[in-house]
């Protein structure tokens, strides 16, 4: 290529953090130079909950948009931040090798979600974690809060050296923390048997031009990229979302491993005040994408007629 490859990204820490790695790697893999494009999105406008700013898509459209305006050649997303329908014009090229999928949990005195004391207040901005936190401990009060990492850790009392220190803990994605060299703050990984992720949590999709996903100068390299295990994993687990009809901000966790040749798929339904929960679980054996898609509808289907609408806000029935 005779000029760099442009990769849109958002502006925080952890976006540039992420993308960064992202395009020295593709550069690395394609020969070509490339520089960052710094893209404001919806969810960096408006500081409201999830819920509240329209959950799915906010982090994502104007990356999306710059793609087809043609401001930027390659997108880095946050694959949990992804709605799961297709977007026209558009390929998810690759998704590289998956971080840490496990919420992590960050306290104060170093206490883990056993240990904290009933009443103390845990800080998250997602109903998934909310609901599975009072579920588990359905003594916390749990509040909703936004921001950067850095503003999530400052509200724990004791953890940074600035923020109001108001909190006793915050839960946050570990894979985030790793990238960002922040592990230190970690007080207890929490077992997915306590709670279980967001579908295509700790991995990240590169998108491109559909034109260009398959002839283009970066092509190969896009391809070389992507990981099968992982993009067969976070399949299964979107397929729960898309068929179930939620978005990212529903309370729902999913997780998908690949062993001795087969999909395992796990996911859970809540009540977002945390005293419901289904969860659930089912394999297959064909490790194609749309073996991985089959699971993942199977499970969404399995999760419906066990009654999850009437646990979950969800549009089907």
């Amino acid at each position: 290529m005779t000029q760099p490859l442009r990769v849109g990204t958002r502006a925080s820490a952890l976006a540039l953090t992420q993308t960064t790695t992202v395009a020295e790697r593709i550069s690395e893999l394609s020969g070509a130079e490339h520089e960052l494009v710094r893209i404001r999105t919806e969810g960096d406008v408006h500081k409201g909950s999830l819920t509240q700013i329209g959950g799915t898509g906010v982090f994502v459209a104007a990356l999306r948009d710059a793609l087809l305006d043609d401001r930027c050649d390659l997108a880095v997303h946050s694959l949990k931040d992804l709605p799961t329908a297709a977007a026209e014009g558009l390929s998810i090229a690759a998704i590289p090798v998956r971080a840490d999928t496990r919420d992590a949990l960050c306290a104060r005195a170093g206490l883990t979600l056993a240990d904290l004391p009933d009443g103390s207040t845990v800080g998250t901005g997602s109903p998934r974690r909310a609901a599975q936190l009072r579920a588990a401990r359905p003594g916390l009060t749990v509040i909703d809060i936004r921001g950067n990492v850095d503003t999530r850790l400052g509200r724990v009392a004791g953890l940074t050296e600035s923020g109001p220190g108001d909190l006793d803990a915050v839960v946050l994605a570990a894979a985030g923390l790793f990238r960002l060299g922040r592990e230190k703050v970690i007080t207890e990984l929490i077992d997915p048997a306590v709670m279980l992720p967001a579908p295509g949590q700790g991995a990240l999709a590169v998108e491109c031009r559909s034109t260009d996903a398959g002839n283009s100068s970066f092509a190969a390299a896009l391809n070389s990229y992507d990981d099968t295990t992982t993009r067969l994993a976070v399949t299964a687990e979107r397929a729960v979302l898309r068929r179930l009809e939620a978005g990212c901000s529903a309370p729902i966790g999913a997780l998908a491993t690949i062993r001795g040749g087969v999909i395992g798929l796990t996911a859970v339904v809540c009540s977002l005040d945390g005293t419901k929960l289904l969860r659930l679980a089912r394999s297959g054996a064909d490790l194609s994408v749309d073996g991985a898609d089959a699971v993942g509808v199977g499970l969404a289907e399995d999760l419906l007629e066990a009654g999850a609408a009437a646990i979950a806000p969800l549009t089907v029935g």
